[in-house]
């Protein structure tokens, strides 16, 4: 058996193609992950539901700024 002619040390040429793919990978999930958060946030207005109008109305809570 003869050693490489590179000095003992034979690699394989894929690995940082590997990772740099792997890594574009997960940071384009990423960012269409929190694109979809953003968008559904944008996008979704919930329904009024009963609350206190003003501090003065006793019992329960009351929103900061009630848009309804």
């Amino acid at each position: 058996m003869s050693a490489p002619a590179d000095g003992g040390t034979r690699r394989r040429g894929g690995g940082k193609a590997f990772w740099l793919t792997f890594a574009g990978v997960v940071a384009a999930g990423l960012i269409l992950a929190n694109a979809h958060l953003v968008y559904v946030a944008v996008g979704s207005q919930p329904d009024c539901v009963p609350h206190a109008k003003s501090a003065s109305e006793a019992g329960g809570f009351r929103a900061a700024r009630p848009s309804c």
